[in-house]
């Protein structure tokens, strides 16, 4: 994600700076996002442009603007914000990546929390248009506006967060499908292609232009209540991670990174997955600047 991140900002014209602490990975930066230029349809030149350094403080202490995109850990996070908050600029707007984690919790402790903002972007970074602004309970007025103003000048679709909840929006909502997902496939209802398929043949097709409160009043808000009286006792309620999926985990079977997870994936499956995704997004991308 950082490196998608830091495509999207150079393809816009903006100086960029990546801090990485690996010496193996801090190597591979530029031709990582060379791959996503590539794949967006961009000049891989531009990778070029991109500084990757192992100081921190040499990576921000010029920076307007600063995203973190460290893992999902809170204790990482408040341990970078902390180091932000001495070495970069008093001025500088200071983002996180994460998923799931409020912002209140990463900012905790820090005496400008003003500043700090949550910043949700989504993979690829360079293809969804959408990023969440997290507001938080000490996030400025000023740092929200201009972090809106940012993103929709390097092309995204911002969308502002006023509640500093784990999850956000899009996550909060994407999990609660994966919830259900996962659970019909624990009970045996169907396995897991059958599940993907019911997704990407019906609902799936029409959420690019009818989010599902449109599609409620769309259909009215009579039915839709009948429907619920039906089907909300019945929907997983679970307020952990469902067994299965412990189980998945536990025996080893990740996904992609190991070739089996909820389905066995060959190299070629996961390659023309990845390819349709790509052409599917960059398809939707051209649609978008059409309008």
């Amino acid at each position: 994600m950082g490196a998608g991140i830091a495509q999207v900002f150079a393809a816009a014209g903006h100086p960029v700076s990546i801090f990485e602490p690996s010496p193996e990975v801090r190597s591979s930066i530029r031709t990582r996002i060379a791959a996503d230029l590539r794949l967006c349809q961009r000049d891989e030149a531009l990778a070029e442009t991109v500084v990757a350094t192992g100081d921190l403080g040499a990576a921000v202490e010029h920076a307007d603007y600063v995203t973190e995109a460290v893992p999902e850990r809170l204790d990482l996070k408040q341990s970078i914000f902390a180091e932000l908050v001495k070495l970069a600029p008093a001025a500088a707007i200071l983002a996180s990546n994460t998923s799931v984690i409020p912002i209140h919790r990463i900012a905790a402790g820090l005496p400008t929390a003003d500043r700090i903002i949550g910043t949700h972007w989504w993979n690829p970074p360079g293809l969804i248009p959408l990023v969440e602004v997290v507001q938080s309970v000490r996030t400025s007025e000023a740092t929200v506006r201009a972090t809106i103003n940012l993103l929709t000048s390097i092309g995204k679709s911002p969308a502002h967060v006023v509640k500093d909840v784990p999850g956000f929006v899009a996550n909060r909502l994407q999990h609660a499908l994966w919830r259900e997902a996962i659970a019909m496939v624990a009970e045996g209802i169907c396995d897991a292609a059958t599940l993907d398929a019911c997704v990407k043949n019906s609902f799936g097709l029409r959420l690019a232009v009818l989010g599902p409160l449109e599609n409620a009043d769309l259909v009215g808000l009579d039915l839709t209540l009948d429907i619920h009286r039906t089907i909300i006792p019945e929907l997983d309620s679970l307020n952990r991670p469902n067994p299965y999926l412990e189980t998945q985990v536990a025996a080893g079977k990740l996904g992609f990174k190991t070739g089996a997870g909820f389905r066995a994936w060959s190299q070629d499956e996961m390659s023309a997955l990845r390819q349709r995704l790509a052409a599917h997004l960059l398809d939707a991308q051209r649609k978008r600047s059409d309008k």
